[in-house]
């Protein structure tokens, strides 16, 4: 089964990245976010936040480091709450 992660800025409602795969694995989420963060190159002072679900591959240890090099602020939903 194929899986999608897309990577949407809000303000601007472009797609900044985006992959797909057979299952929804944390390199699904890890390359849609590189994709992001390479198309627009934001300094580490830009102040972005990156809201997600709580999903095992946005909780995984690879990927909350990612966020982290980046200087982007990670968010995630409460329980529950898709």
């Amino acid at each position: 089964m194929s899986s999608a992660t897309v990577v949407i800025d809000l303000f601007s409602r472009q797609v900044l990245g985006c992959s797909l795969r057979h299952g929804m694995t944390r390199d699904i989420v890890i390359d849609a976010l590189r994709m992001a963060w390479f198309k627009r190159h934001p300094g580490k002072q830009a102040g972005l936040v990156f809201h997600s679900d709580r999903g095992s591959q946005y909780a995984s240890k690879d990927y909350r480091g990612l966020p982290k090099d980046y200087g982007v602020a990670s968010s995630m939903s409460r329980r529950g709450n898709c």
